[in-house]
């Protein structure tokens, strides 16, 4: 199979769809690997290591596009890589299709085989958001604890203990990976941490793993609005794979919290699970509603492309050579993992969850 590498045009986004290593194993299975010359240079990888792996470089996206069988990119496609789509091409790739009508009805029209990172399940896990997931919640953290800052229209709350002043709260809402993650920043820097779920489980598989000033609650009307009044920073980490995250916090919880608390949306990728957030960029990441500022940039790891890049593509490797090897409909066949990562299938959306929040 030929495999096709672009650098990517969304937003500040520099990360790339595959290594040099990487390419250098599909390249071992019998595969071509063209790459768009400078894909990879805002992840640190030069054309020089890409042709010492065996690729080859091609010096624009359309002559990627037009020979590439797949293409494996790490966002979704912008607007201006529409036209170098062809009928039947694979894009392996994170969607995010819920949020995305226009994108979906492209790809369905255009008879895109796309297959998504953030909805391919294997053995009850998803192996390909996890990275990602664990570096946003990170970031999620570093990033609310700048904003906080007066300059920034923050209230001027430093997240971390000092003495004689009260620990700062920092209120995460989901316990899935990205929520543990952004838990972990919080409590290493001695926050008071409320972390709300809706799975009982999940809280008590937390209250063993996490260590430190933490309360852990079910995620319901009362205790989230117990613990908006307290909150300095308010991480939004609720996830439902391929489908919209639901609006947990509303317009009208804003007016219970501090004038000045952050809210760092992870779920913007999938609408935002606060109804007042809409999708920033890292040139342009904060907004202020309702008194409180908003962070909401839908590519967050990619800020740190390099460290991203290699945690994305050392998992996402095997599941694109099973594609390349035996072809997208074998694949599907014979391993479930490529089949829930399927989203869209000769010009039909064949996710459930992607179907039912586009109302299709």
């Amino acid at each position: 199979m030929v495999i096709g590498v672009t650098r990517e045009r969304k937003n500040q986004e520099k990360r790339v769809g595959l290594t040099p290593d990487n390419a250098k194993e599909y390249i071992r299975h019998g595969h071509r690997v063209l790459i768009e010359t400078n894909a990879g240079i805002g992840a640190g990888f030069s054309d020089e290591e890409y042709r010492l792996a065996g690729c080859q470089i091609k010096q624009s996206e359309k002559e990627v596009f037009d020979e590439a069988e797949m293409i494996i990119k790490v966002k979704e496609p912008e607007e201006c890589e529409y036209p170098l789509f062809r009928e039947g091409q694979i894009l392996f790739t994170y969607l995010h299709l819920a949020p995305a009508p226009e994108l979906t009805e492209f790809l369905i029209k255009r008879k895109v085989e796309a297959v998504a990172y953030e909805t391919l399940e294997d053995n009850g896990r998803l192996p390909c958001l996890a990275p990602m997931s664990q570096i946003a919640g990170r970031l999620s953290f570093f990033e609310g604890a700048k904003y906080l800052q007066e300059r920034f229209g923050g209230e001027g709350v430093l997240l971390g203990k000092v003495d004689n002043v009260p620990s700062p709260n920092v209120l995460v809402i989901g316990g899935g990976t990205t929520g543990e993650y952004a838990a972990r920043s919080a409590l290493g820097a001695d926050a008071h941490v409320t972390l709300l779920d809706i799975s009982e489980k999940k809280l008590a598989y937390l209250k063993e793993t996490l260590h430190g000033d933490l309360e852990l609650k079910l995620s319901n009307e009362t205790n989230l609005v117990e613990a908006l009044k307290e909150a300095d920073l308010v991480i939004g980490a609720a996830l439902v794979p391929g489908g919209a995250t639901p609006k947990v916090i509303r317009r009208e919880h804003l007016i219970y919290m501090k004038k000045g608390a952050v809210i760092v949306d992870i779920a913007i990728d999938q609408g935002g699970c606060c109804e007042t957030s809409h999708v920033t960029t890292h040139d342009d990441p904060i907004y202020i509603e309702e008194g409180i500022v908003h962070y909401c940039v839908g590519n967050m790891p990619g800020a740190v492309a390099r460290t991203s890049t290699i945690a994305l593509t050392t998992t996402t490797l095997p599941y694109g050579l099973l594609i390349a090897d035996l072809g997208l409909e074998e694949a599907c066949k014979r391993y479930s993992s490529i089949r829930t990562a399927l989203n869209i299938h000769d010009g039909q959306v064949v996710n459930e969850n992607v179907k039912k929040a586009l109302g299709l």
